[in-house]
């Protein structure tokens, strides 16, 4: 079981910005690790645009999922507060932030959507509102230690066990991450128009995607 990526984001006229991330790719190969980096980060934005407010979901891609909650909680500290992915989101002002975590596919639900409401509590009550506009600003070492702490979801269980029981039957899961997309749209089309991918990226993933890798989402 893995945590590849922790995200916080920001939702600003439907359109996603990460504010802070960590990612744990030792898993792949060091050739590999860039543009499945890349690759997660582009998943991570394309499921947090496409998540309705007050929605959970976990978006199965091959081997990796995305969850994604969105608390909906109000921002505790008067600020505005994410591989495959997972996400929290919540609306103030007309901006919404999110948390998004990128697992394996053998990773439990419950921890990781705790670890999303660890994240987004701790993410609103320290970092200022002020520092959203200027991402490479912010300072939130705790994504790293929480990144860390959930690789073992055991471990994690015992914290959640003073929290309420998730109800996973409001989960929505999407076996693709065709599943999230708006109609007309196309996770190809969408690949090779982002400029948030290079170009090895994306022919990275038009490989990968002919051989079925397992190593990028696909």
């Amino acid at each position: 079981m893995k945590v590849f990526q922790l995200s916080v984001l920001q939702i600003v006229d439907g359109t996603a910005t990460t504010l802070t991330s960590a990612s744990d790719l030792s898993s792949f190969s060091f050739y590999q690790r860039g543009s499945v980096g890349e690759f997660m980060g582009f998943m991570t934005k394309t499921v947090a645009e496409r998540t309705a407010d007050g929605q959970r979901q976990s978006v199965q891609e091959n081997s990796y999922f995305a969850h994604v909650y969105n608390s909906g909680q109000e921002n505790l500290a008067g600020e505005f507060a994410a591989s495959l992915f997972l996400e929290i989101r919540q609306s103030l002002n007309g901006v919404r932030a999110l948390a998004v975590v990128i697992t394996d596919e053998e990773y439990p639900v419950r921890p990781a959507f705790s670890l999303l409401q660890k994240v987004i509590d701790d993410f609103l009550t320290s970092v200022p509102k002020a520092s959203y506009s200027n991402p490479s600003s912010i300072d939130f070492p705790a994504a790293r230690a929480y990144l860390a702490q959930y690789q073992d979801p055991k471990a994690a269980d015992q914290i959640m066990r003073v929290q309420a029981e998730l109800d996973e039957t409001k989960i929505v899961l999407h076996k693709t991450i065709e599943g999230v997309l708006q109609r007309g749209e196309n996770l190809d089309n969408l690949v090779e128009r982002s400029n948030a991918l290079s170009a090895q990226s994306k022919m990275f993933y038009k490989t990968a995607k002919q051989q079925n890798s397992c190593c990028v989402i696909t």
